[in-house]
């Protein structure tokens, strides 16, 4: 029997009947300052160690005796195992998490939903001159680029997939253009699903949900893969075939998986593999790649914007290097926040081209790993001013230099 939960439940004794077996564990903060919206991931293999009967289609995770929202992934397979997120874990401290489990059966648990990844197609129409005429838009879990799909195909939903978290959703365009874009939100609920049903046009004003605040153009929009070559970042344009899938949509974590086969850039032709991800109560998006040559760089990016100051940070052995722009850049006119992140180890260099401000990265042999994040004005309760977009980049590029440690506590 499905149980409504919502952001949290205080977890009752009957319960303990329902999920007799468990495990502990602890998380710890090693900042000194409190951290928001943590990802604690428990994976499969080291559950596994601990308790070999552990069931992932019935289990609970509790904090304090209050059940928590939680997921288990199985599609993901960088992240699979328990995710859960903990809205607030105090400077310098550590808490237990306990996990409840039944050996047995299939217990669903209903959260409110606080990620989403999707990628929306037409069907029941046709291509005619590259163009998708009538058909209906429908969700799927798996895209192989048609050869006749281009930007502007009217084909794929706010052409390409989106991703978003209570706080702020993206998108990339599935084609020739492959940049990421952001659209602000002015609510906490998810919103992708009502986003392009109409034409694409009514996103780039000002809706009851938010809008699309950033304008990409030829730039690199905000966190795209390129390399620079001849003065310019260049995106992954010129591929052989494209194919997507939706990895991860669930009520804590979502992600999106890409293969690009046969990219041409710089007189290479390579293979490049992303993953995208975001966790509820954050802004950030996580980027991995990988590569089947090993590229002399890698670069990403902020789209240039005269209303935007350039902020840069190297970065140091407690804070990961950053690239932000702050200003009244967004299309509603008012105060966004663009923000990329690096590991100081891969730094190269800042950089520019005509459309973009740049950050030049040396891969570790064939992968590469950074975030990006947008912070819209309108936000409900967030970044309101550039001193506050400040702090954030601040504590953001600490916290990913020194992540929670997470210990399964052996009994």
């Amino acid at each position: 029997m499905a149980i409504i939960l919502f952001h949290t439940t205080v977890f009752p004794q009957f319960l303990q009947r329902e999920f007799p077996k468990s495990f502990r564990v602890s998380v710890s903060n090693p900042i000194p300052k409190t951290r928001e919206g943590t990802m604690v991931f428990l994976p499969v293999t080291e559950i596994k160690k601990m308790r070999d009967d552990f069931n992932p289609h019935a289990f609970v995770v509790t904090v304090n005796g209050t059940e928590v929202p939680s997921q288990y992934n199985e599609k993901d397979r960088d992240y699979p195992g328990i995710v859960t997120v903990l809205d607030k874990l105090d400077a310098g401290k550590s808490l237990e998490i306990i996990v409840r489990y039944n050996p047995k059966g299939s217990v669903q648990r209903n959260y409110v939903k606080r990620t989403q990844a999707e990628l929306s197609h037409k069907t029941g129409g046709k291509f005619v001159n590259r163009v998708y005429e009538g058909g209906e838009f429908k969700n799927v879990e798996y895209l192989r680029v048609p050869s006749e799909h281009k930007d502007h195909s009217w084909f794929i939903r706010y052409e390409g997939p989106g991703w978003e978290s209570d706080k702020v959703g993206y998108r990339f365009y599935l084609d020739w253009r492959d940049a990421n874009d952001v659209f602000g939100k002015t609510t906490h609920d998810m919103v992708l699903q009502k986003v392009g049903l109409d034409g694409f046009d009514s996103y780039h004003e000002l809706q009851p949900w938010g809008m699309d605040v950033m304008k990409v153009g030829k730039s690199l929009g905000l966190g795209t893969p390129a390399l620079f070559n001849d003065g310019k970042a260049i995106r992954i344009d010129k591929t052989d075939s494209v194919t997507c899938r939706i990895t991860e949509n669930g009520v804590v974590y979502s992600s999106i998986f890409t293969n690009y086969f046969g990219w041409q850039v710089a007189g290479k032709k390579m293979n490049v593999q992303s993953r995208l991800d975001i966790h509820a109560g954050t802004r950030l998006t996580h980027q991995q790649l990988t590569w089947s040559e090993n590229p002399e760089n890698l670069c990403t990016g902020i789209v240039k914007d005269k209303e935007a100051r350039l902020i840069t940070q190297k970065g140091d052995a407690n804070h990961w290097g950053y690239m932000a722009t702050y200003g009244k850049q967004s299309l509603n006119k008012d105060e966004l926040g663009l923000a990329v992140f690096f590991k100081p180890g891969a730094f190269l260099e800042f950089a520019e081209d005509e459309f973009s401000n740049v950050v030049k990265l040396t891969p570790a042999g064939v992968n590469l790993d950074y975030y990006f994040m947008a912070a819209w004005s309108q936000e409900p309760a967030g970044i309101k001013d550039e001193k506050q977009f400040l702090e954030y980049l601040e504590q953001t590029a600490q916290e990913l230099a020194n992540p929670v440690k997470v210990e399964l506590i052996k009994e």
